[in-house]
């Protein structure tokens, strides 16, 4: 059974941060904050309904990424797959739990901003050898053959 999935609009309640695992893999910790805002007409204002503050998670280059581009009070578009988090309190030995976000894809929201996008550098090293779609002569010609 796989995870069940969130799309939203949402706010970041500070700045993403960055840290790398012991294998060196980028880990970049988005805090959010979904809310229910709605106008009431009555009144003549905005008014903020419930919330639903969470953590989101982002591994490898998207991580880098996201440290990059987004600030405390960004709006943002986020794709992602809950999951609970489980850890043992360090001071009272009890066992805590909270619903995380592993984020599958994360953009700026334009609802109330503009946004300039840029293509990142690839980070990644050489194709392995022997990848026959890279060790493969340049076509001379299109063709609709695979190069092996």
């Amino acid at each position: 059974m796989s995870l069940p999935t969130m799309h939203g609009v949402g706010r970041l309640t500070a700045d993403a941060e960055l840290r790398f695992s012991a294998s060196g893999v980028a880990v970049a910790t988005v805090p959010l904050a979904f809310n229910a805002r709605r106008y009431n007409q009555a009144a003549g204002r905005w008014e903020d309904g419930d919330v639903l503050f969470i953590r989101g998670t982002i591994f490898r280059e998207p991580a880098e990424n996201a440290v990059e581009t987004y600030r405390r009070g960004d709006e943002v578009v986020v794709s992602g797959r809950l999951k609970t988090e489980q850890w043992q309190d360090r001071q009272t030995g009890e066992n805590r739990s909270r619903i995380a976000l592993l984020i599958d894809a994360i953009g700026p929201s334009t609802r109330y901003a503009t946004a300039a996008i840029s293509k990142a550098e690839r980070r990644e090293s050489a194709p392995p050898p022997g990848d026959a779609w890279n060790d493969a002569p340049a076509p001379t010609g299109f063709t609709d053959e695979p190069p092996f």
